[in-house]
């Protein structure tokens, strides 16, 4: 069986860097509101983008309305 790219990992500009380059991708749901009795119910999906030669982190809310 041929194993193809990993599909975690994509290429993308990097600010910090100043090109494209291979990113490590992936999804998180976050608490934002931690203090609250409905934390529980805050939960937010992120995507979080890590450059793989410089290791700058980009967050962004997926679902902003």
């Amino acid at each position: 069986m041929a194993v193809g790219p990993d599909p975690s990992v994509r290429t993308e500009p990097c600010d910090h860097c100043g090109r494209e380059t291979p990113h490590r991708v992936r999804v998180e749901l976050r608490t934002e509101n931690g203090d609250s009795e409905r934390a529980v119910y805050s939960r937010e999906p992120y995507r979080i983008s890590v450059c793989a030669t410089c290791g700058a982190e980009e967050v962004t809310r997926m679902n902003n309305a």
